[in-house]
């Protein structure tokens, strides 16, 4: 059970009339005090890792920066969000297990019921909950007003039946945030629907999917005559696409900053291998470093932009398919450039023994293949870009 009690209105912390500098001194000296130290390597041990990290920093006030403060967040200003961001990514600490969560969240805060807001977002940011993200399916990817996933109401509940795939994180998730079609069957995205589905659900089933790096960290999910409650449909019947590009604009900029800081720390660590391989004497091998370092800067500046506007309280809007093509593409030419770094060992298994070290750089390879077509593939978000930036036609 959860706490669904109206929570009394919390007063302003000392940080938000801190100056940057004091901020990140305060910061750095919570994570020092608090670190939890090196993860376990076993996947599940990991996650349940993980999760207490999230419950303790919900619990002492230093979760969901971007969050209001009504909601359990600690509602920063642009510049201590990028120092949370940048200590949090400096410090090594585990992520939170489910970065899904911080893409239904929002919606929920901007459409949803109160008491789906006292529902769910506690235990959303103490990671009580794991959520996926239910859009994708074998015949509507990229094109999502083609769904077919159908959902008809039969008195207090929906019917959902229909199937989803490329499910992220599927088979350990809670919830999932789907669309669905509650419309005709040419309705396209007029007749979409976006609803809170529990996996626990009868009638529901999950099947990994095994990716190009080995593993199974995604999935399809099956619907038999699933029954869903009313209650926890967000939003009218039928606003599902407005509610989804909500849900695909803060993907593309809250909770991808902590990407960016990442991708900081990781140029600098390609470099420093490339050093240490002799790689760094190559002319070329330098060039190619040198695009990737001035990259990862204008990836940061790039989705500063994008998170300015929702901090302003503004829909991301098409800049956020702009950040979102330029980390795709930025992430998948980083690895390449690992490749030639690495050499011949590239074309080691990432699990292979003689791989070692450079484990992570081909397993980075290998699962950045993707990133040109999960969350929007490329080609969708160079549409976007040409309609609502450059007003060519459709």
């Amino acid at each position: 059970m959860h706490d669904t009690t109206p929570r009394a209105a919390v007063r302003l912390p000392p940080w938000q009339h801190m100056a940057g500098s004091e901020f990140q001194r305060m910061l750095r000296g919570y994570l020092m005090d608090h670190h939890p130290g090196p993860g376990p390597r076993d996947p599940l041990a990991r996650l349940e890792f993980q999760r207490r990290w999230a419950a303790t920093l919900a619990d002492d006030g230093w979760a969901a920066p971007a969050w209001p403060q009504r909601f359990g967040g600690m509602d920063l200003a642009l510049d201590k969000l990028l120092i949370y961001y940048e200590e949090m990514a400096r410090a090594g600490v585990p992520p939170h297990p489910s970065p899904n969560a911080f893409i239904v969240a929002p919606t929920i805060m901007a459409s949803g019921s109160e008491a789906q807001c006292r529902r769910y977002l506690r235990p959303i940011v103490r990671a009580e909950e794991l959520w996926c993200q239910g859009f994708s399916e074998p015949d509507a990817g990229s094109d999502l007003a083609a769904l077919t996933t159908r959902a008809h109401a039969v008195g207090d509940r929906y019917i959902v039946t229909g199937q989803k795939v490329w499910t992220s994180k599927a088979m350990t998730a809670d919830w999932m945030f789907a669309l669905v079609r509650t419309g005709a069957p040419d309705s396209r995205h007029r007749g979409l629907t976006y609803l809170l589905i529990d996996m626990r659900s009868p009638g529901l089933t999950v099947r990994p999917l095994r990716d190009l790096t080995g593993g199974s960290w995604f999935g399809e999910v099956f619907f038999d005559d699933v029954a869903v409650p009313i209650s926890q449909r967000v939003g009218a019947e039928g606003e599902g696409w407005r509610l989804a590009r909500h849900s695909f604009g803060h993907e593309r900029s809250s909770s991808r900053i902590a990407q960016v800081v990442r991708y900081e720390r990781i140029v600098d660590e390609l470099i420093a291998l490339a050093r240490s391989t002799g790689q760094a004497s190559d002319a070329n091998i330098r060039q190619q470093l040198a695009a990737v370092a001035i990259g990862s800067r204008l990836l940061k500046a790039t989705f500063e932009r994008v998170m300015a506007r929702v901090l302003r309280g503004e829909d991301p809007g098409p800049a956020s398919s702009i950040s979102r093509l330029f980390l795709a593409t930025f992430e998948q030419r980083l690895h390449e450039v690992a490749l030639l770094v690495l050499g011949p060992a590239g074309m080691l298994a990432p699990d292979h023994p003689d791989a070692d070290g450079c484990g992570r750089w081909i397993w980075g390879f290998l699962n950045t293949r993707a990133s040109t077509i999960g969350a929007g593939t490329s080609e969708i978000q160079r549409s976007i870009m040409a309609e609502r930036v450059l007003g060519l036609p459709r």
